[in-house]
């Protein structure tokens, strides 16, 4: 799977292998190596893969994109899965993803939506708090010019 992971992320990113070996101060026929699994990367060169392409190291080394139906997510970034809409039009939020956001039965979500880019759910009180935020940052703003 690493082996897989690292080819796949590297051609994301639009590295050679050459500029992957440099990145991380191995030579490009390690890198190839990495790629076809005839090697591994140690754990000091696997951390510096993860944290160059910004993933986590056991995604790296476990991920399978053929099991898994969909590439490695980047740090802090989620792909849980699908929800089918019911027939009232109620969504069922996968548990990973109530578990990751600490939703609950009750829990009150914001919908958003951009006729481009598709529906986003936030929860209610963070998009309060950012809200307030905007609005101390204006009035600050708006003090300073007057």
């Amino acid at each position: 799977m690493i082996a897989q992971n690292i080819l796949s992320l590297r051609t994301h990113e639009g590295l050679t292998q050459e500029g992957l070996g440099e990145a991380l101060g191995v030579s490009r026929q390690t890198v190839a190596k990495w790629e076809s699994g005839e090697a591994v990367p140690d754990l000091v060169n696997a951390q510096a893969l993860a944290k160059l392409f910004k993933v986590r190291l056991d995604d790296l080394v476990n991920h399978s994109e053929s099991q898994a139906g969909y590439p490695i997510a980047p740090v802090g970034l989620h792909i849980f899965g699908i929800a089918r809409l019911g027939e009232r039009g109620q969504i069922v939020i996968p548990k990973k993803a109530r578990e990751v956001f600490g939703l609950e039965p009750g829990s009150e979500l914001l919908i958003l939506g951009d006729e481009s880019q598709g529906i986003a759910l936030q929860r209610l009180a963070d998009a309060e708090a950012r809200l307030e935020a905007y609005g101390r940052a204006v009035n600050d703003l708006q003090t300073g010019i007057e």
